[in-house]
Order: structure tokens, then sequence, then C-alpha cells
């Protein structure tokens, strides 16, 4: 099963891709789709649109991860991530991807063990489970691999009510 799991933001979009082989979570693919500062909302969720949907018709995952909508002190940021997110999932939907969502909590009990485990602890455990301990990876890249493998982790315990979508 090929998963992909997605890290949405307004500047900096994070996805990794990686297959479930039995127990085992191979590494396939990830990166992140930087988006210019200098262009307006509007244009940087084109292009982020154009770049997810070259993504997933280049992998074609079975199931898609996404981190749940979270609460911020600044209205306005979350306003903004929130229109980065709803391409993200209009994408996926647009493919029949299914929707899986977890909160910052799950993932990193999901890979650390621990609710307040510190990015570099979900990056360093992001490459020693995927075996890639010496790829260089963004944050928004480590986030979107670290969503995938905490799917991976949740899929024999889901009931249909679980998807987003």
């Amino acid at each position: 099963m090929i998963i992909i799991g997605i890290d949405p933001g307004s500047r900096k979009t994070g996805y990794g891709i990686i297959e479930k082989d039995g127990n085992r979570n191979l590494y396939i693919n990830s990166g992140t789709i930087n988006l210019q500062e200098n262009l307006s909302l509007a244009d940087r969720l084109v292009i982020l649109d154009e770049q997810l949907n070259e993504i997933l018709e280049k992998f074609k995952p079975d199931c898609s991860s996404i981190e749940a909508i979270f609460f911020s002190k600044n209205a306005k940021s979350a306003l903004i991530l929130g229109h980065a997110r709803g391409v993200a999932l209009l994408k996926l939907a647009v493919h029949q991807i299914p929707v899986f969502e977890y909160t910052p909590l799950e993932v990193k009990q999901s890979l650390v063990g621990a609710g307040r485990a510190s990015k570099d602890q979900v990056q360093h455990m992001v490459r020693v489970l995927l075996n890639q301990k010496q790829i260089m990876m963004g944050e928004d890249e480590a986030d979107a691999l670290a969503n995938a493998i905490t799917h991976a982790h949740f899929i024999p315990h889901l009931k249909h009510h679980d998807r987003l979508s």
C-alpha cells in the first residue's frame, strides 16, 4: 500500500511517500513544495495545486495522511494555513484518495512514544524507521513522512468512521 503524508503550509508544503509492506515501511520519495513568498496567496495556492497534482499522478498513492486542524493563537496564520490544507484536501479528493488525519500528539506518540517530543526527535525517528539515516530532510518533509508512518501504524486499527473523506 502506497501512503502519502502531507504537511500543508502557505510557504512550504512537505510531502512524504512510503510503502507499507506487511510490518515494514519503505521510503519511496519525499520533498518540499516551496511557494515563493513574493507571490499572492492565490498564486501560491495554484502552484501548490499543480505540484500536488504532479506528485499524485506520478506516485499514485492508495491513501493519504494529513495533520489534523489545530488551533493557533494567530487567527490570520491559521486561516492562511487552512487555505493550503483545503487545496491539499481538494486535490486528494479529485484523485479519489482516501484522507486520514492525525493530531500532532498522535504523530509524536506513534513515532517517538511521547506526545511532547521535539521536532529533532521526530526527524531522527523518521530517518531510523525508514532506514534513511544519511538523508538530510527539512522539517516539513519530515513532518509529512511522520504523518505517513503514523497512518501505516494505525491501519490495522482503523474503522470506516476514522476517514476524513
